[in-house]
């Protein structure tokens, strides 16, 4: 819950967590981003766990100040700005859902569950996708029969709030380098890296969908296609498994076979093979994508590291960029250690920077604008 302003300041945040399984909680931090302490809940699914926030929120005082909602919609198509949801826009989201069938229905179910209880409430979808709308067409095209590009198969990309609001942030901290040769690395549960130059998006990790690019906490990344047909053949795999593997059963876990999570494998890393297999996966490619994109951008300026892993990782920080220095990435150990702001030496060519990434104030930022709701600040 953000004050609309034309720099909107938060007053409530929280998420819910674990739904669907024992523990499930809804933690609220008040303005300050103190824990307002977790409230046990229990629902068996997403539909439950939206009825219940939206009956918890209802309580709230603060509600009753509520102008708009904004939505992380993670595909929005050819989409390259928010826009208001409408029954026309519900009705395309619908029909795209196959392009994102992990997401999109529950994120139109979240919409039409507060369209519901607060039909004159206006909403904005905030699309996910739209950063990147600025690729040039070599970066989006895929290597399948022409007719598939007419119906929208192509690499749309995504963290593209994440990656809007890094580099609203860099241009406010050093608009000239902003401006210049840039590698963004959004590594978190979902990991993706983005080539930019001169504040456009000109090639990104993640593709046709969010499993593609580089490995993930449960997501392969990219993999051989003929995967595909080897288990269906082998293990008599059907498309349904083949995808629920690739995305919820891969990546960092899938190697570990322990754990999804860095953390826990940095942990275990020194008496698990596996566990330090999955880390060294994970570091390898994604120095192999920032190498493909300087080669994209003909060099590199600034290196940003973002994300749960990419702003608090000091040890997958440096991993990454060890052995970079031929392009002129070279690490201050004391700063990275610390998560500094810039992570790079002085006699770095490179700058190597710590952004924390923020899509939620991205979206408030977007609603009062699309809507016209800012007000002056005082």
């Amino acid at each position: 819950m953000y004050e609309a302003s034309e720099t909107p300041r938060r007053r409530l945040d929280g998420k819910i967590d674990r739904i669907g399984l024992r523990g499930m909680n809804l933690i609220v931090n008040d303005p300050a981003g103190k824990p307002q302490g977790p409230r046990l809940l229990a629902a068996a699914d997403h539909r439950t766990a939206v009825s219940l926030l939206l009956d918890w929120l209802e309580a709230q005082p603060a509600f009753a100040s509520v102008i708009a909602v904004g939505h992380r919609v993670v595909h929005g198509m050819t989409h390259s700005e928010p826009e208001r949801v409408t029954p026309k826009l519900l009705a395309e989201l619908h029909r795209i859902t196959p392009y994102a069938p992990d997401h999109l229905p529950r994120e139109i179910a979240l919409i039409k569950a507060i369209s519901r209880r607060y039909p004159e409430l206006p909403q904005v979808a905030c699309f996910d996708t739209a950063f990147h709308r600025s690729m040039p067409r070599v970066a989006k095209l895929l290597p399948i029969p022409r007719r598939y590009a007419a119906k929208g198969v192509e690499r749309y990309g995504f963290h593209g709030l994440s990656y809007a609001y890094l580099m609203e942030e860099f241009g406010r901290l050093d608009p000239a380098a902003a401006k210049g040769r840039v590698v963004l690395a959004h590594l978190g549960n979902g990991a993706s890296l983005a080539a930019v130059c001169d504040g456009s998006s000109v090639d990104t990790s993640m593709g046709f969908t969010p499993t593609a690019g580089l490995v993930m906490s449960t997501r392969t990344g990219d993999l051989d296609p003929g995967l595909s047909y080897y288990l269906a053949q082998t293990k008599h795999m059907s498309a349904a498994q083949f995808q629920h593997m690739v995305n919820h059963e891969s990546g960092l876990l899938g190697v570990s076979e322990t754990s999804s999570d860095v953390r826990d494998l940095l942990a275990r890393e020194a008496d698990d093979v596996r566990a330090a297999e999955a880390v060294a996966l994970f570091c390898y490619q994604a120095k192999k994508w920032i190498g493909s994109f300087a080669a994209v951008l003909g060099g590199l300026d600034t290196l940003v590291f973002a994300g749960g892993i990419g702003e608090n990782s000091p040890l997958i920080r440096e991993r990454i960029c060890d052995g970079m220095r031929f392009l002129g990435i070279v690490l201050d150990d004391r700063r990275n250690a610390t998560n500094s702001s810039v992570i790079s030496t002085d006699a770095s060519t490179v700058s190597v920077r710590v952004i924390r990434t923020d899509e939620e104030l991205m979206i408030a930022r977007s609603v009062t604008r699309i809507l016209g709701l800012a007000k002056k600040d005082d």
